[in-house]
């Protein structure tokens, strides 16, 4: 457990597609009695068929943090718990997440999840034929999404919890 988790704070997850980010997004809800927002939710939920490709994907995921910071600040200034399920998968994602912290006085934890490619495409392929998630992702497009992904390095200054 991350020493946030007996408090308020705010709660963010490193991982590539399919490493597991929304399942410990889950569990962390329940043991944090934390409000769940989910990136893929929203984006689906206001841009249906509208993103096809990487580029739609960052300028509509730019829209939407942009629309939400003040709101996500403005809770945890509040003594909320917060879980976001927004990926924290480069250095300028985990700068905008631990921003919202640093904005509102908080603490947080950045979970990182370390899996494997390969265990990530096999995950990947079962959710596309499940349908649990709002969007489908290719082989291809994990590769290339992947491609952009780093884990946290110690100059980022971040907390974090290995998982």
């Amino acid at each position: 457990m991350s020493e946030i988790q007996s408090g308020t704070g705010l709660h963010f997850l490193c991982g590539k597609i399919a490493s597991g980010k929304s399942t410990l997004a889950q569990q962390l809800v329940r043991e944090t009695q934390a409000v769940l927002l989910s990136e893929d939710t929203w984006l689906a939920t206001l841009y249906p068929g509208e993103i096809l490709q990487l580029t739609d994907y960052i300028e509509k995921s730019r829209l939407l943090k942009s629309a939400l910071e003040p709101h996500l600040v403005a809770l945890l200034q509040k003594g909320m718990t917060l879980v976001l399920d927004f990926p924290a998968n480069t250095p300028v994602q985990r700068r905008w997440l631990k921003g919202l912290a640093e904005q509102a006085g908080c603490r947080y934890c950045c979970y990182v999840l370390d899996v494997s490619d390969e265990e990530c495409k096999q995950r990947l392929a079962a959710r596309n034929l499940s349908g649990e998630n709002p969007f489908t992702t290719s082989a291809e497009q994990f590769d290339l999404i992947t491609a952009h992904f780093s884990y946290p390095s110690e100059e980022e200054g971040l907390v974090i919890s290995r998982r």
